[in-house]
């Protein structure tokens, strides 16, 4: 269900498309963040995505115009991971507030791979 805002001048709704993709944005700007992840049900394998399919990494709902939000991550070897993930929760949560206007009522993160450069 999309966000929908009421003020004097109008109605207007937010697609859960664009909240996620504000919110991916915002979470592979952060550091020690590598990408988004995609988990593959079938093989149970996780894969870093792309900037086109960004938003498969994220879940969100939204229920009286508050969000809560999944992020699927994948951080960089080396890397402090509870740093990382309270820079995200942070990140994420101003970005989309700022943004939309809406309430954000969570953000989760989940680290679903370390990638290791050669």
């Amino acid at each position: 269900m999309a966000a929908i805002l009421e003020n004097q001048y109008g109605t207007i709704t937010i697609d859960n498309e664009v909240i996620a993709r504000i919110a991916g944005y915002a979470a592979i700007e952060c550091y020690g963040i590598v990408g988004m992840a995609a988990k593959n049900m079938k093989d149970g394998l996780v894969q870093l995505l792309k900037m086109e399919s960004l938003t498969k990494g994220i879940k969100m709902t939204v229920e009286e115009n508050k969000v809560s939000l999944e992020l699927h991550i994948i951080v960089e070897y080396g890397t402090n991971i509870s740093a990382i993930a309270d820079n995200a929760i942070s990140t994420v949560r101003y970005a989309v507030q700022e943004y939309t206007g809406l309430e954000v009522e969570g953000v989760n993160v989940f680290v679903e791979g370390v990638r290791v450069d050669k």
